[in-house]
């Protein structure tokens, strides 16, 4: 069972450089920065650090500084994705993940989205704003949806969080708006990677299901049906069905 096993990914050497970690990140299709309980996902940290539990030390130092440098640089995808959580998607499957929800988009189809009720209002104004502004970094972003109040920075973390899951936004670096740490910076998918979008476009659900499920498998083996529905938000019958092709 995968949970008698670790989730891990045996790797040939540790990972010390932007470079080595883009391959790491190839090779295993999908991974968070760093490992989270009870989800069977390699992780970048682990890759670094060789260690299975996660602290702040050099390593995560330096990881922390690649999960900026490396989406702004269009080498990997980063996002809080998985569970909510800091993931990297290589950039051969991002089409597949994005064909698997429906989000190959162009930044003009916000409105769309709202109407048949796939996002909600404030995700539609952070979608339309970053449609408008391109790139905008977090205080930038809320000051012009109107979200600078504590409650507005609930409203923001949560919409936010819809749209990244939805992988119609993604993190591109940081930037310093004050004297405290440097705020995340956002833009639409669309705007950064629209080869991978288009690409996307040809594929059917089907299609991207089946490809991510043989990508899981071949990283953990013995991973049940129901174990991926849970990962990638199927149902148990569509990862039955996905596994059986």
């Amino acid at each position: 069972m995968l949970s008698r096993q670790t989730n891990e990914i045996p790797w040939t050497r540790r990972v010390s450089t932007p470079s080595e970690a883009v391959r790491f990140i190839d090779h295993v299709g999908f991974c968070v920065l760093f490992p989270v309980k009870n989800v069977f996902l390699p992780s970048l940290y682990s890759a670094v650090s060789r260690r299975r539990d996660a602290r702040w030390d050099k390593y995560a130092q330096l990881i922390w500084k690649w999960k900026d440098e490396l989406p702004k640089q269009r080498r990997a995808f980063y996002a809080k994705y998985f569970k909510g959580r800091g993931t990297f998607l290589s950039l051969k499957l991002l089409p597949h993940f994005l064909a698997m929800h429906g989000t190959a988009v162009e930044p003009d189809e916000a409105v769309a989205f709202y109407k048949t009720g796939r996002i909600s209002h404030d995700a539609l104004e952070l979608w339309q704003a970053l449609g408008k502004r391109g790139a905008l970094a977090t205080l930038e972003l809320r000051h012009a949806c109107k979200m600078e109040t504590q409650a507005g920075n609930k409203r923001f973390k949560k919409a936010m969080l819809e749209l990244q899951g939805l992988l119609i936004v993604m993190h591109s670096g940081a930037e310093q708006e004050t004297e405290a740490w440097a705020s995340n910076r956002f833009e639409l998918v669309s705007q950064v990677f629209p080869e991978q979008i288009a690409e996307a476009g040809k594929l059917s659900a089907e299609e991207a299901r089946t490809a991510l499920a043989v990508q899981y498998r071949t990283l953990y083996p013995s991973a049940s049906p129901a174990q991926i529905a849970r990962l990638f938000g199927w149902t148990k019958a569509q990862a039955v069905t996905t596994l059986a092709l």
